[in-house]
């Protein structure tokens, strides 16, 4: 008989939801308290958000004030953090996701790129030439 399988270490964001929510507070509420903690004033709650929701996963600043602010072992925060991330590479692509790490989608521009058969800096360029 094989021993039971050891549970799969809890990803962050729900963690970090589950926590905030114990202590009733809100995403804003968090992202003052962190923002006071650390000293950092730029801290929003669109970033706890993102943590939340594993759009993003925070270093190790900033687990390590989650882990005060939020009264958890940081140990466990560390463990939640690299579980998420490594299974960020198996989670489902979604809007503006790609399926292969490293590729972008066809079609899509941005700064610096110019999206079709003009190489060199487009309109821009060809006035300057």
């Amino acid at each position: 008989m094989t021993p039971p399988a050891s549970p799969r270490p809890a990803q962050l964001g729900p963690l970090l939801a589950r926590c905030r929510l114990a202590r009733g507070w809100s995403q804003q509420r968090a992202a003052a308290e962190l923002c006071a903690a650390a000293g950092v004033p730029t801290l929003s709650r669109h970033e706890v958000s993102r943590w939340e929701r594993q759009r993003r996963v925070p270093g190790g600043f900033w687990l390590g004030w989650l882990a005060v602010v939020l009264d958890v072992p940081l140990v466990a925060l560390a463990e939640a953090a690299a579980a998420s991330r490594r299974a960020g590479s198996t989670r489902a692509t979604g809007p503006g996701r790609t399926a292969v790490p490293g590729t972008r989608p066809a079609g899509r521009t941005g700064p610096g790129r110019t999206g079709g058969t003009t190489r060199g800096g487009g309109a821009r360029a060809a006035a300057t030439r």
